[in-house]
Order: structure tokens, then C-alpha cells, then sequence
């Protein structure tokens, strides 16, 4: 404190922060990514660990025996399902009424704000089937939920029938305390969407459902299953839900024990857990299982059914079933029993999952990396802009030399605020335009151009982006006279301030948008200008924008699958991630697109602003 109270302490401060201020910064852009990398180091991890006392120890005794009868279940599902080209719906209702439980259906129907060319889609109608196994031994306040959801053609077949497995031998147990509820959705997310939005009373999507007529207690957890073969080989966990929310790490402790326990072959991110981490190639694995969890959760769209029940602090979690042809199997009825162990855990909880971490990255389901460990290397990214922003001001409140012939030229060069202002507004319009426009004027495209739908919502995106580039620049002179040089420094500070506040914000939601937005914007943010040479630095601040940060996203999470792509697959991939996320967000609340194009893109145009000030 009296470095800071001392005025000639404080001033050679300043005057040492402002004279090494670019050094500091690249050394601060270095080390913040050092350290991130380095966390994926296993010294430099965690151990996981049972934080929940309820489930802290997996003493039970699995007896579920019945895996054949399940398959074979899951085979009769399928001829139903084909025979009459969609959900069997009363076969369902009759199978889930023969094992005892109370059964209930619920139509929904969904129009798209453009058709899905993924899974060519638009006017969607279909019915949930879901039963409740009553808690024989509790009032029936609290409820834990497994689903399947029924999906085209042969896949997901095996998950139901198992969930209808587990159903009848649930139904013979006593001891569950909680209400069980086993739920087939129909269209994958469209329809979990309408179950939660039924069940929880509530409508954020303008989606059309018929009420649930039973309801269980308040939904504790819940378990997705996704099983697409009858040979499974390894069981992969997947937790990114929407928005990058995560489910309390206590589940996935659960799910690794219970794995541990019955020697089944687990995953996360698709990803083997090797032994030999102090060598390059367990590293590696490391590193690429960490940045496909941090890809994933950057994207902000629910990669599983468990997705939306997140928004609903419901701790969810979906288990894939992986057949990658190794020799190690796992049956059905070893499925069943890990299920049947993770439920009886479930049973015991007194209270919310809530003792573990929230926040946090895994490269391997036994290590993990909490809040306390990935933050200061985003605070490393972020303090450049708090370091440039003090640059700034300094050279703003200190007056230049004075003299009789400048004092005209000094009194000149004050900034005007519509000079300041017209840049922020048209930039922040732009935003606006690349939001609304590209789905409302998609049939005045479609009616002037040969394209689909969903081709003239992406490519009239892409034209207001790009259109984007050319307005603001010279708004500022237009209407309030030539830059002065004090004008584009006040407009910079600005620039800088609002970013450290954006990404800070956005670090805090989701943290791995917020530091693959940090590395690409915070190089920009510090060292532009108008004075730099314009040629290269306006190819740098393309390289640098957000859409080619998701271009480059797009092949890096290609190349971390170990599926890399040619350049015209990859744009064509790029074309339908853009599609992708602006469905997320008319379909189910993601707020990945709203942030790119009314927050992080205008604040990008400030700067290609300032680097053409004149």
C-alpha cells in the first residue's frame, strides 16, 4: 500500500509499466499459454475424488441379470419401430404397463426457424413415452430420471432396451427411496426439450407440447444412454451440456468407480486414459483429450440429451456405448450393473449434488483441473488488456509540451464525442443486423437466388459479416470531420475496456469460449493502431476475427479426433457448424450465436476500426 499512496512511488510505477509495457505483454500472451498447456502435466492435475459422503463408497452388491433379455428387447423395439416407420408408441406404453409401471405420453410439435439439412428436418412432430416406478419406501418428493431417446433407422435400439430391463427388475427392488422415471424421447434434444419444458411448467422456446399428466418428485439426476451396437467395447462419458454448463464432478467420480469396480473399459472425449504420462505420447494424449473437452464445451451446444437438463440444475451425464473392435468386451448385463450401482448410489442422497467442483477440465477421468488452476492463465491473457488500457490513459492525461505555436494544434486534436460515439453505435448495428437479418430474410433469399433455405441463412450471415468490414471505418469521418490522433487513442481505451469486461464475463459462463476468444482477440486488442503497417496488419486482424477462429476451430477439432478433412470438407463442415448454431439458439437457448454477433464481432470491428483511422 505505500508503493501505491506514495505520488513518487506510484509515478515510477506508471512510468516502468508504461515503458516495458509491450515486453510485459508478450511475456504475460507467452506464459498464459504455457500455462494452460501445461495443465494438462499430471503433477500439475488433480487427483478425482468422492467428494459426496452419500456415495463415497461403491459397497453394493450389483445383481442385475437379465442383459439377453434386454437385447432381445431391444430387437423387438426394432421390428415395432420399422414396421411402422417411426416410435412404436403403444407397443411402448403396453411393455412399460406390463412391468408395473405408471405409464404417460406427451405429444409435441416444432417448427424450425429453417430446415435442418443435417438431419433433414423442419416441421417436427412426435410423442415421449415415459413410466414412474413409484418409491416404495419415501414420500415421493425427489425422482432420478434414465433415458433413451428413440432414433432413426437401427441406432439407440440396445439403449431401450435396456432402460425397459432395468425397468422390470427396479420394478422387484425395494430399497429405492426415490421415484424412478424411465423416459423414450422422440427427435433426440427436440423432444427432451419438450419433456423438461412439460415437467417443469415452463415454455422458453415457443415450443408446442400437450401437459404431462404424472409427474415424480423433483428430479435429483439423471443418466442418458446412447447404445448403437451389441457389441460394445468401452463406455465413453459424455458431460458438455448447453452453454458449456457441467455436471457436478461427483457423477463423473461415480461413473469412473463403478468402471473401476466391474473392470469395464471407460473413456471421456473418446479418449483412452494411458499410464505413462511422464512420456511425450501420454502427454499428448492428455493434451488432445483436454482440448477436445474444451472444444466441445466452447461450442455451447448440449452434446447429448443430458444437455438440457442442466439449465434445470438437474446433474446429468450420458453414457455411450463405443464399439472400436478391441478385444476387451462388455455385455449387456455388466451395462445393467454399473447402471443399477450408479442408481443405488444415486438413491442414498440426502441432498443436491453440490460438495464437488462444477468448474472444471478433465484430460483423463481420473485427473482433473478445477477453477483454481485454469484461471490464472486466463488472467495471464487478461491483464495485457488491463496493462494496455493503463498505456493508454497515461498517454491521454499527459499534456504534450507546450509552446505558442501548438496550442491551436493541442486545442484541435481533443476528440469530439460523436467521433467516439458513431464508431460504437454503427459497429453495435452491424451486430444487430448479423443477428436478425440472415433468418428473416432467408425467403427473400431462397425467392431471388438458387439456394436452399438453410444455404441462404448462412450465406446471408457471412454477407453482413463481410459487409461488416467495409462500414464502420469512415463512418467517423463522414459525420464529425478527420480523426484526430487523441480521438482514436480515447476510442482504443474504450475498445480495450469493453473486451476485458466481455471476455472477463465470458471466462465466468463458459471458460473455454472465453480463453479461445482471449488468445485470438487479446493480440489484436493490444497492438493495433493506426500506424502500423495497414496491409498486414488488416490480413492479421482477419486472421484473428471471429470467423476464422471458428474456421481454424473446425479443422483443429478434426485433427484432435484423428479425422482430418480436406479444405473443401472442412468449409462445408464450417458452413453447417454456422447453421448449427444458430439452430441451437432458436431451438434450444444456447447463447453462443447471440454473444458472437451482438457482443464479441461489433467489439472486433472497434479495432479494424482504429487500425484505418486517419
Amino acid at each position: 500500500m505505500g508503493l501505491l499512496s506514495d505520488p513518487n512511488r506510484r509515478r515510477a510505477l506508471i512510468n516502468l509499466l508504461t515503458r516495458l509495457n509491450a515486453p510485459i505483454c508478450v511475456v504475460c500472451y507467452m506464459a498464459g499459454f504455457a500455462c494452460f498447456m501445461g495443465l494438462s502435466f499430471e503433477p500439475f492435475t488433480l487427483r478425482t475424488y468422492m467428494s459426496e459422503n452419500a456415495m463415497g463408497s461403491t459397497m453394493v452388491e450389483e445383481r442385475f441379470p437379465a442383459g439377453e433379455r434386454a437385447l432381445a428387447t431391444g430387437r423387438e423395439f426394432a421390428a415395432h419401430k420399422k414396421k411402422i416407420g417411426g416410435m412404436p408408441v403403444d407397443w411402448l406404453v403396453k411393455t412399460m404397463q406390463a412391468r408395473g409401471l405408471e405409464v404417460f405420453t406427451q405429444s409435441f410439435s416444432r417448427t424450425l426457424p429453417f430446415p435442418d439439412e443435417n438431419k433433414e428436418r423442419y416441421m417436427v412432430k412426435g410423442t415421449n413415452v415415459y413410466g414412474i416406478l413409484r418409491a416404495p419406501r419415501a414420500p415421493r418428493t425427489e425422482a432420478l430420471v434414465l433415458s433413451a431417446s428413440c432414433s432413426p433407422g437401427d441406432e439407440n435400439n440396445q439403449a431401450v432396451g435396456l432402460l425397459l430391463g432395468l425397468a422390470q427388475y427396479f420394478r422387484n427392488q425395494i430399497y429405492f427411496a426415490k421415484d424412478l422415471i424411465f423416459l423414450v424421447n422422440e427427435h433426440d434434444l427436440i423432444g427432451m426439450q419438450a419433456w423438461l419444458e412439460g415437467y417443469h411448467h415452463t415454455n422458453t422456446t415457443g415450443m408446442d407440447w400437450t401437459p404431462l399428466h404424472g409427474r415424480g418428485g423433483s428430479i435429483q439426476a439423471a443418466l442418458s444412454l446412447e447404445l448403437n451396437s451389441h457389441v460394445v467395447t468401452s463406455l465413453d462419458l459424455v458431460l458438455e451440456g448447453l452453454n458449456g454448463q457441467l455436471p457436478n464432478l461427483d457423477l463423473a467420480n461415480l461413473f469412473y468407480a463403478f468402471c473401476q469396480k466391474l473392470s469395464v473399459l471407460c473413456t471421456i472425449e473418446g479418449k483412452l486414459q494411458r499410464n505413462d504420462w511422464d512420456s511425450v505420447s501420454g502427454y499428448s494424449q492428455a493434451v488432445q483429450t483436454m482440448m477436445l473437452m474444451v472444444m466441445k464445451q466452447a461450442s455451447g451446444r448440449p452434446w447429448g440429451d443430458h444437455g438440457l437438463f442442466l439449465r434445470y440444475h438437474i446433474e446429468a451425464a450420458t453414457i455411450k456405448g463405443i464399439n472400436s473392435f478391441r478385444q476387451d468386451k462388455t455385455d449387456a448385463t455388466t451395462i445393467g450393473r454399473l447402471l443399477e450401482g450408479m442408481y443405488r448410489k444415486l438413491n442414498n442422497l440426502l441432498e443436491r449434488l453440490h460438495q464437488s467442483y462444477f468448474f472444471y477440465l478433465m484430460p483423463s477421468l481420473s485427473n482433473f483441473v478445477s477453477i483454481g488452476y485454469y484461471m490464472p492463465a486466463f488472467g495471464l491473457l487478461a491483464v495485457i488488456l488491463l496493462l494496455r488500457a493503463l498505456d493508454l490513459w497515461v498517454q491521454l492525461v499527459t499534456p504534450p509540451p507546450r509552446n505558442e505555436e501548438r496550442v491551436n494544434d493541442i486545442a484541435q486534436s481533443c476528440p469530439g464525442v460523436l467521433s467516439i460515439l458513431i464508431p460504437l453505435v454503427i459497429s453495435h448495428l452491424t451486430g444487430v443486423a448479423l443477428y436478425m437479418l440472415p433468418v428473416r430474410f432467408q425467403e427473400m433469399a431462397v425467392e431471388h437466388f438458387p439456394v436452399s433455405e438453410t444455404e441462404a441463412v448462412v450465406l446471408t450471415a457471412i454477407a453482413v459479416y463481410t459487409a461488416g468490414l467495409a462500414l464502420p471505418h469512415n463512418t467517423h469521418r463522414l459525420l464529425s470531420g478527420e480523426g484526430t490522433e487523441q480521438g482514436w487513442r480515447v476510442l482504443k481505451l474504450v475498445a480495450v475496456l469493453y473486451l476485458a469486461v466481455l471476455l472477463g464475463c465470458t471466462a465466468l459462463i463458459n471458460f473455454s469460449l472465453g480463453f479461445i476468444l482471449a488468445l485470438t482477440l487479446v493480440p489484436v486488442a493490444a497492438f493495433v493502431t493506426p500506424h502500423v503497417p495497414k496491409v498486414l496488419s488488416a490480413f492479421a486482424l482477419v486472421f484473428l476475427s471471429p470467423a476464422c477462429t471458428l474456421l481454424f476451430s473446425v479443422f483443429f477439432y478434426q485433427e484432435l479426433q484423428e479425422m482430418p478433412v480436406s479444405f473443401q470438407d472442412g468449409w462445408i463442415l464450417y458452413l453447417s457448424v454456422i447453421s448449427q448454431g444458430i439452430l441451437d439458439h432458436y431451438l434450444y437457448g444456447s447463447l453462443v450465436y447471440p454473444l458472437i454477433a451482438l457482443l464479441v464481432y461489433p467489439c472486433w470491428l472497434l479495432f479494424w476500426n482504429i487500425l484505418f483511422w486517419k
